[in-house]
């Protein structure tokens, strides 16, 4: 094709679409067929015409025909018989061989260079697909590099077996004795872990079962299975929990038990606040009225936190047990008042108080514990707990007086590592009938340092045979 055919060519396909074809002398159907076959035949190359010598130059040989692939090779070297070194003609280099030569007196001597040989063919620069298997290729690794594959067992050669020289024999080494088992108590501060006390195991299960059926229009009244709250004020730490007892965790029922826990005040005159309550689960208003003596008795001491502080620091037993009295009937009355409203007996709706007095202050460590009702006061000193509401401590003056119609008073100074329980009923049952509890919580509140949140949960839960309600306590660690 020409170059001006070439351009109208171009111009036709993509400049001027509407150009009329323009014939092509050159494009013919013997032209294209030929072109097609060269595509799809496997035949071998046509040879090359012989150059023309030009003026002043000499005629090279002809280069020999190319090998039938059907027929050996006779001319190739046998690759069993080394090959033998021919002396060089003159004028010869003899680090590059006849080969060479020849090459550079071929290029002189001929205006067209020879075409390369087809690599699909047998011969000595290539090889064909199908003569020759051709090895598949190695797969690669995950980094890239090939991965060399044993061959098959059959294939191995076999390892020349070496004689072993005998070696001395050498004296056995003593093994290390293996590590005694940890102790059931850890110097590293983990605790074993009991499913319950005693010989005898629980009726019901350790984990929660049914929810409590919940009222869609009174959502708010709704109550967790578990509470936990913890604090630290001056020279003390404070735990407390609140848990679903086991029965009301398979009768899929509501924690019966309320824990509060409030500071009123600021700086070294606030109080710390914590009331508990629990009723009888056979009660049908238990829960409501444990939540509503709390929520009352501690309304009020948040109204009266100054007076109490100063009574507190000042050492003012009466003032404060007439004062906290006075407070807890209030609180019942409302109870009364409540159940009456429903319709049910005083009996029914009622709940056992506990409530302790904390001062933020550091320079105080005199503790106010009063309630009435189920429940216990407990101390942990130096090993051995004291039941601090069966009767007056003989060590401390006595602050009860038997004629209050069971309200509980006592407030008392606390020593450096002594341990201060209060509980309600629920917990406070086995640790007067059961000596297994006490003794498991003393050992385990043995530290110096008092346990985390989820330790202290952890207590309050060991579980004996026969005592399935409500827990809750609050415990208070003195530095």
């Amino acid at each position: 094709m020409s170059q001006q055919g070439a351009e109208d060519w171009w111009q036709k396909l993509y400049e001027d679409p509407e150009a009329g074809p323009e014939p092509d002398p050159g494009d013919t159907l013997d032209h294209r067929f030929r072109s097609a076959a060269v595509v799809v035949t496997d035949a071998p190359p046509a040879r090359p015409p012989e150059p023309v010598p030009l003026p002043g130059q000499r005629q090279s040989a002809p280069a020999p025909a190319a090998a039938d692939p059907a027929l050996p090779d006779l001319t190739a070297p046998d690759p069993k018989v080394p090959p033998t070194r021919r002396p060089a003609g003159p004028g010869a280099d003899p680090d590059r061989g006849p080969a060479a030569g020849a090459d550079q007196r071929a290029g002189e001597g001929s205006a067209v260079p020879a075409p390369p040989s087809d690599p699909r063919r047998a011969g000595p620069t290539g090889y064909a697909l199908g003569d020759v298997t051709v090895p598949p290729e190695p797969p690669a690794s995950r980094w890239g590099t090939p991965r060399v594959q044993d061959p098959p067992a059959a294939e191995r050669e076999p390892e020349p077996q070496t004689r072993q020289e005998p070696q001395p024999e050498r004296a056995e080494q003593p093994q290390a004795p293996a590590p005694a088992p940890a102790p059931e108590s850890a110097p590293d501060g983990r605790r074993p872990e009991v499913r319950h006390l005693g010989d005898r195991a629980p009726t019901y299960a350790a984990e929660p079962g049914s929810l409590p059926v919940a009222d869609p229009a009174d959502l708010d009244r709704q109550i967790p299975d578990t509470v936990l709250e913890g604090a630290r004020h001056g020279t003390y730490t404070l735990r407390a929990a609140s848990v679903r007892g086991d029965s009301a965790r398979y009768r899929g029922e509501a924690r019966r038990d309320f824990l509060l826990t409030a500071r009123f005040g600021t700086g070294d005159d606030a109080l710390v606040l914590v009331a508990l309550a629990g009723g009888d689960r056979a009660a049908p208003g238990a829960r409501e009225a444990a939540a509503e003596v709390c929520h009352g008795v501690a309304s009020a001491i948040g109204r009266s936190q100054e007076r109490l502080a100063a009574d507190i620091r000042s050492g003012r037993r009466d003032a404060l047990r007439s004062g906290l009295q006075r407070l807890t009937d209030r609180g019942y009355g409302r109870l009364r008042a409540r159940a009456a409203e429903l319709g049910l007996a005083e009996e029914d709706y009622t709940a056992g108080l506990r409530g302790l007095l904390l001062p933020v202050d550091p320079q105080c460590r005199t503790r106010v514990c009063f309630g009435t009702g189920a429940g216990g006061l407990f101390r942990l000193r130096a090993g051995q707990w004291q039941d601090l509401e069966p009767g007056p401590d003989p060590r401390e003056p006595a602050a009860e007086d038997p004629a209050d119609g069971g309200f509980r008073f006592r407030a008392s100074v606390a020593r450096p590592g002594d341990t201060l329980l209060l509980c309600s009923g629920g917990l406070a049952d086995p640790m007067r009938e059961e000596a297994l509890l006490p003794a498991a919580l003393a050992a385990r509140w043995a530290e110096p340092e008092p346990p985390g949140l989820a330790a202290f949960l952890a207590d309050t839960q060991l579980r004996v045979k026969g005592y399935a309600d409500d827990r809750t306590a609050a415990a208070v660690w003195e530095a």
